[in-house]
């Protein structure tokens, strides 16, 4: 039978692991917390009602300047003449069509 004979500071070397497993548990307390903190972030920006506010922001700021709320009217005219355009194609495409 073994029988484990203590050697001189072999008690400064269990505090010092205790020390040490104390500190690696502080640490992986906060880290635990940061990715909760993380996760919770995740799932606000992925909710449905969130992505739609994003987006719905998103194409208001190319119509109307948000700090102002001055329509921005260099857009609006690109998209009116756009869908000018082709509604104007649609009914030529018609008439060539008969």
């Amino acid at each position: 039978m073994l029988v484990a004979v203590p050697r001189p500071g072999a008690r400064s070397n269990l505090l010092s692991v205790t020390k040490d497993m104390r500190e690696l548990e502080t640490e992986i307390e906060a880290t635990r917390e940061r990715l909760a903190g993380t996760i919770d972030q995740l799932v606000y920006r992925a909710h449905p009602k969130t992505i739609a506010q994003r987006q719905k922001l998103a194409i208001k700021s190319t119509f109307v300047d948000l700090e102002s709320g001055a329509p921005r009217t260099d857009n609006i005219l690109k998209v009116a003449g756009g869908v000018a355009g082709v509604v104007v194609l649609f009914v030529a495409l018609r008439k060539l069509s008969r």
